[in-house]
């Protein structure tokens, strides 16, 4: 997909022209920082536009109406955190554990214009810290389900959406993660993706495992 098919795919998102060119200036920034560490795959490159712009602005269709805050877990290469801040105008909260990476992403929210701040914290520790208000908690290819409610349970607990880009072995995690977690949630089919979905989930909690009784001298 060129540059200029993406944009007409997202103008069918209702991004604006003004976001789209912010958006552009992003992907420039990333590609000048990709030379010198590694934010995304180098065989993605050549599908950026599609694997990684419009997979991350399709979560726009699933933003809860009146969403103005979301948190974004394993940020990395700004994905799909940017884009959705830019063409929502909603406060971007990333969560990243790399140095290097946290400062590509404070920069590109500065050249982008976008509201937003970088958490520099190991996703371990984030229960223990004061968490801001959002709506929406958003990760992307970053760990198993079961591992990934861990870590944005905190939020989940608040009373955010999780909205969760997900591949094939969806139905494998999700039976998985039942063994120690009860939640609420739908699937959306992959927009950029035929074999991936979004998984929205709504709530969340722990499934209580009472330990074994010993039954005693009998």
């Amino acid at each position: 997909m060129t540059r200029e098919q993406a944009r007409e795919a997202a103008g069918r998102l209702n991004v604006s022209r003004e976001s789209w060119t912010r958006i552009e200036g992003f992907v420039d920034l990333l590609l000048t920082w990709q030379k010198r560490i590694n934010l995304i795959s180098p065989g993605t490159i050549p599908e950026i536009w599609e694997r990684h712009v419009l997979d991350s602005l399709q979560l726009l269709h699933h933003l809860p109406p009146g969403t103005t805050a979301f948190a974004d877990l394993g940020s990395g290469s700004g994905f799909p955190a940017l884009p959705l801040a830019i063409a929502s105008g909603a406060e971007a909260h990333l969560y990243e554990s790399n140095g290097k990476k946290a400062a590509f992403l404070r920069e590109a929210l500065r050249q982008a214009g976008a509201k937003g701040t970088v958490h520099l914290t190991r996703l371990e520790d984030v229960p223990n810290q004061v968490l801001p208000h959002v709506q929406v908690v958003t990760a992307r290819a970053l760990a198993p389900l079961e591992t990934l409610l861990g870590w944005a349970h905190p939020f989940l607990a608040q009373g955010a959406t999780g909205l969760f880009h997900k591949g094939q072995d969806i139905d494998t995690e999700l039976t998985q993660t039942a063994k120690s977690w009860k939640i609420r949630f739908r699937t959306h089919q992959s927009l950029t993706d035929s074999r991936a979905v979004i998984l929205e989930v709504e709530e969340a909690a722990r499934v209580r495992t009472d330990p074994v009784k010993d039954p005693g001298p009998g």
